[in-house]
């Protein structure tokens, strides 16, 4: 029997612990380099992987050398390195990729952001316009790299609660899902093909729009789906008897959260359900690290945070809805509102 290793020195703990933005960087260099993607094929040298990807070989080598202590590549005999299952999910395609996440915590503006967080704490205000000079929405519109990076880091990201929601939450029931804020359509698809006699509105911003709909048209359910552009601070479209909201709440304050829903609740017909998928923080003391360490992005980014089921009844309560209740559906609940 083996037995459990002593506990690390505080020390050392610390030392972990304050070197873990090395370990995002290293991830997120080689998930920019693409070497999951060249060694897909199979094992090769580190040279060899150099070449294909522009990289300088003996650099590459000491970056690959530490990413497999990582586990994202296993590193053999005559600096030869192969795949890992872990380092699967870092290839551009296949399917619960999150290549393009692990781009963007390395970018400047996510990663630079971080560096305010100190000032964050103590103001209570978000950091991203502080130190980029503009704001999160603004900078990302400027720079349309950075932006196909971060959209399609959002698409992977919602893509890993898409499957559980749908399967937890029964959206069988209702004639006409209106998602705000849907993005590409992603989600929506998912809803309409799981309920065949469900209809569907896709409500975003024009860009955002414009360029939607292929999720819909891959899962043949274009047919019963509208897009609609929008701005949901100034109106949201009528003729739901569902509006959906995935990850939007959180991007937001108190204030302009109220807005949001202050505009759904203006179409909401009798009977008609709000439902906000969300991770929400724990209400007592459970350890939840990686809500607690979004719900500090959301302060840097944009001045949003997760939210406890307590805080999200409080908050639906001003605009005149009641919580009926929160269905788990794996990292994201749906937290289910009607008219109070």
């Amino acid at each position: 029997m083996s037995e459990t290793p002593p506990p690390l020195p505080p020390s050392v703990r610390i030392l972990q612990l304050a070197t873990a933005g090395w370990t995002s960087q290293a991830v997120s260099a080689a998930a920019e380099l693409g070497v999951a993607d060249v060694l897909a094929e199979g094992p090769r040298t580190a040279t060899e992987i150099a070449a294909a990807v522009g990289a300088h070989g003996p650099t590459l080598y000491r970056l690959l050398r530490a990413t497999s202590d990582l586990g994202l590549f296993e590193e053999r005999e005559g600096q030869v390195f192969a795949l890992t299952p872990v380092g699967e999910a870092l290839r551009a395609d296949v399917p619960g990729s999150m290549r393009n996440f692990a781009v963007w915590t390395g970018l400047p503006a996510e990663r630079d952001t971080w560096t305010d967080l100190v000032r964050s704490v103590r103001t209570g205000e978000p950091a991203f316009e502080r130190v980029h000079g503009q704001s999160v929405w603004d900078h990302l519109r400027d720079r349309p790299e950075a932006f196909q990076v971060f959209d399609r880091a959002m698409t992977e990201a919602s893509r890993q609660i898409i499957a559980p929601v749908v399967a937890a939450y029964d959206f069988g029931s209702f004639e006409t899902v209106v998602d705000v804020g849907g993005g590409r359509g992603a989600l929506l698809a998912a809803v309409l093909a799981a309920n065949p006699g469900v209809r569907g509105v896709l409500f975003d911003q024009p860009d955002v729009i414009a360029e939607a709909g292929r999720p819909l048209k891959e899962a043949g359910v274009a047919d019963r789906a509208e897009l609609v552009p929008g701005d949901f601070f100034a109106a949201v479209p009528a003729g739901g008897d569902a509006y959906l909201l995935s990850n939007i709440i959180h991007d937001w304050d108190d204030d302009a959260s109220e807005r949001i829903l202050g505009r759904i609740v203006e179409v909401l017909p009798p009977g008609g359900r709000v439902l906000l998928v969300e991770a929400l923080l724990p209400s007592g003391l459970q350890p939840l690290l990686n809500v607690k360490l979004m719900d500090l992005d959301m302060l840097l980014l944009c001045g949003g945070r997760q939210r406890t089921e307590a805080e999200f009844a409080a908050l639906l309560a001003r605009v005149g809805l009641r919580l009926t209740r929160v269905v788990p559906g794996g990292h994201c609940s749906v937290v289910e509102a009607v008219r109070a």
